[in-house]
């Protein structure tokens, strides 16, 4: 993997939950990693689910980190994006993730 082609910067994030003082449990994202990906390919497309609306879809490249799953999820030019799918390229040479949009602003 070329490193001049990583020339975007993500941050993986994963869901932890901690306890606030009134002793409700709260879920937030936290930073995983930060990381250099390229950005091979982005779409929007639109879908009715009551009312149009616009989901994009993102596919990164990136080095290779053990541990990235679907339960993790991608914070990219201040939007969050679900992993969708995690493919390996190479032998643990680098990862391939497709996402496709939250709908919120990345915390």
């Amino acid at each position: 993997m070329r490193a001049g082609k990583l020339d975007r910067e993500i941050v993986i994030q994963v869901l932890s939950t901690s306890v606030n003082p009134s002793g409700t449990p709260v879920q937030t994202w936290t930073m995983l990693a930060t990381m250099r990906a390229q950005l091979v390919q982005q779409s929007t497309e639109e879908f009715i689910r009551g009312g149009a609306v616009a989901e994009t879809a993102i596919i990164f490249r990136c080095r290779f980190i053990a541990g990235i799953t679907t339960s993790h999820r991608v914070a990219y030019a201040g939007q969050a994006f679900n992993i969708k799918e995690v493919k390996e390229i190479g032998r643990r040479e680098g990862l391939e993730l497709r996402t496709v949009s939250v709908g919120e602003a990345a915390s």
